[in-house]
């Protein structure tokens, strides 16, 4: 199996479609390893805090050109196929309500840094996830600028979690178009039509987030071929899972028993399940880049953690005691004679 430390010298096994069944054992060995349940708990925590920030940014960003309602209409639809229609009317309330008039000046300022700061956090714990899963370790030189580039960065993944949805609105307002062309062609048609384009869409726009996420949120270089493999495996399963959770939760409706807070513990449940998926296609991406020789990288002031294991054969003994110096051993001695 190739590893990172010789990935200069080698030329990368050619990867085969009888590949995949040994690839996904082995990324999820490593996954059910590396904790995902605690891992996607804290994102789910940290998602909580940022959605009401990450929703009021993407909503302003992408409604200064689609237009606000528009974009606060297609967000509640996508929040209620997913998570069901009181969760999707809670979240957006939540929002409206926050987007009050009538601050001063400076009001408005420590405002926007305390959204900026809040939404990041969600991407700024995904990077540190990532990290871990991806064995990177930060250095003990770190400067403490680099906590704030990494707030940077990930407030940047907010922009382009902004620019995919106003991408998505796009193409669904030309699926409309072509629906109603095809429509007035082959009446029979256009539901399987409209489906499968809906569907290639919500996969290409995940896959894209997906893949810059695994190119560019860790602190590793990792080869396009392994973040595109990892990202259409990943976006699959996500697409899947989302359709799957989206039955659970309209049907079972887990978050009935918690009353008022009910929509709070939907959210919390599903950003944790669907964390869940991408921990897994981030260990795939992993176990592809380094089985194919293509590697994971440490980027600067950070260095990959090594683990041993140590298996003790028989019954464990403590160590021995350092021994005494000979007046206190002599001194042990008589005591010992003296009370015998």
């Amino acid at each position: 199996m190739a590893t990172e430390e010789t990935m200069g010298n080698m030329t990368p096994v050619r990867f085969k479609l009888t590949h995949i069944p040994s690839l996904m054992v082995e990324s999820f060995k490593q996954w059910n390893n590396a904790d995902p349940w605690r891992l996607s708990a804290i994102i789910a925590y940290y998602a909580v805090l940022s959605l009401p920030a990450l929703l009021i940014i993407v909503i302003n960003t992408v409604g200064a050109i689609w237009g606000v309602d528009i974009v606060t209409g297609r967000l509640q639809h996508e929040l209620s196929s997913a998570m069901g229609s009181d969760t999707a009317e809670f979240l957006t309330s939540m929002v409206k309500e926050t987007q009050t008039s009538g601050k001063s000046t400076v009001a408005s300022i420590i405002g926007i840094g305390i959204l900026i700061f809040g939404a990041s956090g969600v991407f700024f714990h995904l990077k540190i996830s990532i990290n871990s899963i991806w064995g990177l370790k930060q250095n003990d030189d770190v400067k403490w600028y680099r906590m704030l580039l990494d707030r940077a960065v990930s407030f940047g993944f907010v922009l382009v979690l902004g620019f995919l949805l106003f991408i998505s609105f796009i193409l669904t307002a030309l699926l409309s178009f072509f629906s109603d062309f095809i429509s007035s062609i082959l009446p029979e048609f256009v539901v399987v039509f409209a489906f499968l384009l809906d569907f290639i869409i919500s996969f290409g726009v995940i896959a894209a987030l997906f893949a810059l996420i695994f190119k560019y949120l860790p602190d590793a270089k990792i080869q396009w071929k392994s973040v595109w493999v990892g990202a259409l495996l990943t976006s699959l399963l996500f697409s899947i899972s989302k359709y799957l959770l989206g039955i659970y939760f309209s049907t079972a409706e887990p978050g009935s028993t918690y009353g008022a807070a009910g929509s709070i513990i939907l959210v919390l449940l599903w950003v944790s399940y669907s964390c869940l998926i991408f921990f897994y296609g981030a260990e795939f991406t992993k176990v592809f880049s380094i089985r194919y020789g293509y590697g994971i990288i440490p980027k600067k002031h950070y260095s990959r953690v090594k683990k041993k294991e140590v298996v003790l054969e028989g019954d464990f003994m403590p160590p021995p005691a350092d021994p005494l110096p000979e007046g206190e051993k002599d001194d042990l001695q008589d005591d010992l004679k003296n009370n015998t």
